[in-house]
């Protein structure tokens, strides 16, 4: 019979070493649509963030914040540690996630072209795209997530 100091000192069995892999990246979600859109959100904001320090730097929290959630949300996406929060509804967050990023680049963008100088110009152009890559993810959430878990409600 083994003791508890004797099976601490062994390797872990099989089955306790798969559950550490909780850190391993999906390969397969970065290179689908979702991985690929949260990319684009997440160079495009990067890009921002450049051009608000460059001239407008009262700007640039809006785009570092946006770039540490979506940062944040690629994470959690791509290593499959949302799923261990089951409580959260993920599609809900993501959706309102870029929901309230769009309201943010919308005002930020349009704030930061009236100062006419060439790195705020530039802002705005990709915040204009960046706003519509947004746009695309908040409705493919909305009508791949959203939509038909509400249709699956009202059966019940």
């Amino acid at each position: 019979m083994l003791s508890a100091l004797d099976r601490r000192d062994r390797p872990p069995e099989e089955g306790a070493a798969a559950g550490l892999q909780g850190f391993a990246v999906d390969k397969t979600f970065l290179s689908s649509l979702k991985g690929i859109l949260l990319e684009t959100e997440l160079a495009l904001t990067f890009i921002i963030f450049i051009c608000f320090t460059a001239s407008i730097s009262a700007y640039m929290a809006a785009a570092l914040l946006e770039f540490l959630i979506t940062l944040a949300f690629l994470f959690l996406y791509a290593t499959q540690c949302y799923q261990r929060f089951d409580r959260l509804n993920w599609p809900c967050l993501d959706f309102l996630r870029c929901v309230s990023a769009i309201i943010i680049f919308l005002v930020v963008s349009f704030a930061a072209v009236t100062s006419r100088d060439g790195a705020a110009i530039a802002a705005f152009v990709f915040g204009i795209i960046l706003v519509s890559v947004f746009a695309y993810d908040a409705f493919r959430i909305y009508r791949t997530e959203i939509t038909p878990r509400a249709t699956q409600g009202d059966q019940q």
